[in-house]
C-alpha cells in the first residue's frame, strides 16, 4: 500500500465510521445527494467512494447479493456491464452484530462503460467498480460500499479536462493507494457507532 494518509472518517452525522484516504472529499453537502448516501470523491483522479443505506432486499440471497447490486447499479446508470469479474464468498462480520443478529458481507468487482451526468453513450468512460454489500439483518438494511476506479477516460467525457483523456495513470505511479486497497480498507474498517440511525 502507498504511503498516503488514511484516517477514520465520520459518516451519516457520525453514526458510522470508516477509514480511507484524506484525499477523498465529501461532496454530499454540495451535490444533490439523497439522505441515504454519503459520496466522497478525488476529483483529480475521478475516483469515488459511495456509502449507501438501503432497505434489505430479502428476495436476494446472501451469496448473490453483491453481483445483484452491481447489475442494479449498471441498470440505474444505463451503463453497459462489461463483466462481473469476481464475487467473494459470504463472510461473517461479527463486529457488526446487533441484538444477537449477525451481519454478513459479500463483495464483487465488475467493469462498466458509464457516462457522467447526462452525457450520452458517446462519452462513456470505462470504470472498474468494487462493491460490498454489508447485510445488517437486525436493522433490515443493506449497506453498500461502492468504489469507482476509472480505467479509460473518454476524450468527450466531462472528466477529461481535469483527469486527462486516455488510460488512467496507475495509482502506484502517483504514489497513492490503489482503489482496490481503498475499498478493502473502507469495508474492513466500517463500524456502526449509533444504531439509532436505522431505527425509525
Amino acid at each position: 500500500m502507498a504511503s498516503e494518509v488514511f484516517a477514520q472518517r465520520a459518516l451519516f452525522g457520525g453514526a458510522i465510521t470508516s477509514t480511507f484516504p484524506l484525499r477523498f472529499e465529501d461532496v454530499s453537502r454540495i451535490r444533490d445527494v439523497p439522505d441515504n448516501q454519503e459520496v466522497l470523491v478525488d476529483p483529480s483522479r475521478d475516483e469515488s467512494l459511495i456509502f449507501e443505506l438501503l432497505e434489505m432486499k430479502h428476495d436476494v440471497p446472501d451469496y448473490q447479493s453483491a453481483t445483484w447490486f452491481i447489475q442494479d447499479l449498471a441498470n440505474e446508470q444505463d451503463a453497459e456491464l462489461c463483466s462481473a469479474i469476481q464475487q467473494s464468498a459470504v463472510m461473517d462480520a461479527p463486529s457488526l452484530t446487533y441484538g444477537n443478529m449477525p451481519a454478513v458481507v459479500t463483495t464483487a468487482v465488475g467493469e462498466m462503460a458509464i457516462s457522467k451526468g447526462r452525457q450520452g453513450r458517446e462519452a462513456q468512460n470505462i470504470v472498474r467498480v468494487y462493491l460490498a454489500d454489508i447485510r445488517l439483518r437486525a436493522v433490515n438494511t443493506d449497506v453498500l460500499i461502492v468504489a469507482y476506479e476509472p480505467l479509460l477516460i473518454n476524450p468527450l467525457s466531462e472528466s477529461a479536462p481535469v483527469v486527462g483523456a486516455g488510460y488512467a495513470v496507475p495509482a502506484a505511479q502517483s504514489g497513492i493507494a490503489t482503489m482496490e486497497d481503498v475499498f478493502k480498507q473502507a469495508t474492513s474498517s466500517f463500524m456502526v457507532g449509533d444504531w439509532s440511525l436505522f431505527v425509525h
